[in-house]
This record gives C-alpha cells, sequence and structure tokens, in this order.
C-alpha cells in the first residue's frame, strides 16, 4: 500500500517588493532579495549569508571546489582573489584548471562566440570552449614545454614522488600572482586534483614517467592529506562551484565527520536525471555528507555571471 507523505507548510512573513535606488549598496540588494519570496533570489541571498558565516567561523575548515572550465574565463580572477584573501584552506578542482592557469599565465585565450564554425577553427588550429577560444600554441604544446621542465626540475632535486597537492605547489611556485596556483602555493593552501590523468597535466605527468619510470604519481597521500583536514576539524563548510568530480570529493571526504556545517552550491545541472551534478545539497543530508542542521543552499546559476556579485557582496560584508 502506498504511503502519502504529507508536507506541512508554514506561511513566512509577507513578500515584499523590492526596493532600489541610486544609493542602494549590493550588499543592500542581497538583503532586499532575502525578503523578495522569489524564486532563485532567495538562495542567493541565503548562499551569500552562509558563505560570510562560514569564511568568518574561526573554527571551521574551508573548502571551496570547482569546475576547471571556469578558469579559462575572467572568473579565475575572482578565484585568485578568493585564495588570496586566504577564505579558504582546501582547494578541490579538476585538471582542467591547472592546464588553464598554466596556459593563461603564460599566454592569452580569446574572446569567441558559442555560434563560430568548429571546422574553420579547427582549420586554424584554435580549440573552442563554449565562447572561448584557445589557441593551440596556448595550450597543448606551452603546458607540455611547462610541465616537463617543472617535473625535471623536482626529480633533480630527489623528488621522485609527488601528491597531486604537492604537484599544484609545485605549478604554483613558477607562476605570478594571476595565478590562482600561485596564491594557494604563497599561502599555504592545498590544492588537490582527484582527476588529475583527466587533463592536458595528468597527460605530462604520464609522459614523464615514460623516461623516469621510477617517478611515481601518490595519489594516496593525497587521501592522507584530506583525511589529516577533516578528522581534526571542529566544523566544517564548503562553497561548491559547479558538480561533478570536485563536487562529489568535498562532499565524500565530509562524510568521515558526519557532514557538513556550512553548503551553499551554485549549478546549472538539473535533478531530475539523478546526476550528483544536479544533486541539490539537501539530498547529500541522505548520505551523512551535510548536517541534518547544516546551513544549506543550492542556487541554479550560470556562475560567471553570478559570482563576481556574490564576491563583492561578501568584500562588502566580510569587512563589517
Amino acid at each position: 500500500m502506498a504511503t502519502t507523505i504529507q508536507i506541512m507548510v508554514d506561511p513566512g512573513r509577507p513578500v515584499k517588493d523590492i526596493e532600489i535606488d541610486s544609493n542602494t549598496s549590493i550588499e543592500n540588494i542581497f538583503e532586499e532579495l532575502s525578503q523578495s519570496g522569489g524564486f532563485e533570489s532567495v538562495n542567493l541571498s541565503d548562499g551569500l549569508e552562509i558563505l560570510s558565516e562560514m569564511i568568518s567561523d574561526k573554527e571551521c575548515l574551508k573548502f571551496v571546489s570547482f569546475v576547471g572550465a571556469v578558469v579559462s574565463t575572467g572568473l579565475r580572477g575572482i578565484i585568485k582573489n578568493m585564495l588570496k584573501n586566504k577564505w579558504f584552506d582546501v582547494v578541490l578542482t579538476t585538471c582542467g584548471a591547472l592546464d588553464h592557469d598554466i596556459a593563461r599565465h603564460f599566454s592569452h585565450y580569446k574572446e569567441g562566440s558559442f555560434t563560430m564554425d568548429d571546422n574553420e577553427l579547427a582549420d586554424q588550429n584554435i580549440h573552442r570552449l563554449g565562447n572561448v577560444l584557445v589557441p593551440m600554441d596556448s595550450y597543448g604544446p606551452l603546458i607540455e614545454e611547462k610541465m616537463q621542465s617543472f617535473l625535471e626540475e623536482e626529480y633533480q632535486n630527489g623528488n621522485k614522488e609527488m601528491t597531486t597537492a604537492q604537484i599544484c605547489k609545485m605549478i604554483g611556485k613558477h607562476l605570478g600572482e594571476d595565478s590562482f596556483l600561485y596564491w594557494a602555493y604563497k599561502n599555504d593552501i592545498d590544492v588537490v586534483v582527484p582527476g588529475i590523468m583527466d587533463g592536458a597535466v595528468g597527460s605530462q605527468i604520464w609522459l614523464f614517467t615514460q623516461k623516469h619510470n621510477d617517478f611515481k604519481l601518490d595519489m594516496i597521500g593525497d587521501a592522507n592529506l584530506l583525511s589529516g583536514h577533516v578528522f581534526k576539524a571542529e566544523k566544517s563548510g564548503a562553497f561548491m562551484i559547479g558538480g561533478g568530480i570536485s563536487k562529489h570529493h568535498t562532499l565524500w571526504w565530509n562524510q568521515y565527520r558526519e557532514g557538513l556545517d556550512y553548503a551553499f552550491y551554485i549549478t546549472t545541472a538539473q535533478e531530475f536525471d539523478g546526476s550528483l551534478s544536479g544533486a541539490l545539497v539537501r539530498e547529500a543530508i541522505s548520505w551523512g555528507k551535510v548536517t541534518k542542521k547544516a546551513r544549506q543552499a543550492t542556487l541554479h546559476a550560470e556562475v560567471t555571471t553570478i559570482l563576481p556579485f556574490i564576491y563583492a557582496a561578501l568584500i562588502s560584508k566580510l569587512k563589517k
């Protein structure tokens, strides 16, 4: 016999019209959204409150995860500045983030369009990533040259086994202030890449082992690093920018301390297909990856559009 689940609705405060004039600050706009009643705007306002409280909580171990594609865009500057500000303790990302950080430090990507002819771009040796154009010379050959040089230097210094966190520090120390990996290195923020073989940097690590067969990639060392962080944490929180392996790895490790206490997730994925990327943060409660009492929200939005405004509001709010 089927069971009917009844959801009790507790009427809240009245919906308030948004009022903005020429003197309204960005922080005040977020406050207006919190009382607007609709629809994703409330999740946006809640997300700002969650991030502000999490970053200010000195007992909280703070994670940020993001997909590599955003580093190909100007959002790289926001990610860099969040790490420069020391807002987070641990980064979880994909190999593409390393690829783009290296490529854009030593070269340039170009503005393009979603509607460009990919056959013509291929003839011109240009890769297309959405509406970002990646010249071949700015990507594969460049990353090969830099990574082989970086790895050879480490190898000659006697480092013949490295975790992905150590590889990220190695890359960061060779880059400059425009790089998120540089600021992670400078501020001793661990960057872990669980799927590092899925990208140009990972391929270069593999190629390096073909000539140096005693060089090893130590993924267990990354697990030991993350467990050391998580098991000691009084509280933990995460800002998850996009889905995939970086989001899941963040949730996965936090189940070992009974879940995240703060969680804010921005996604364009939908939950109807059962995917991890589409799963709302609250689904993770059933897995023990987010605590039942956690401050949590999911915002459906395109992150390169919305994160600059969240960042600006956070700067204002955290100053107070």
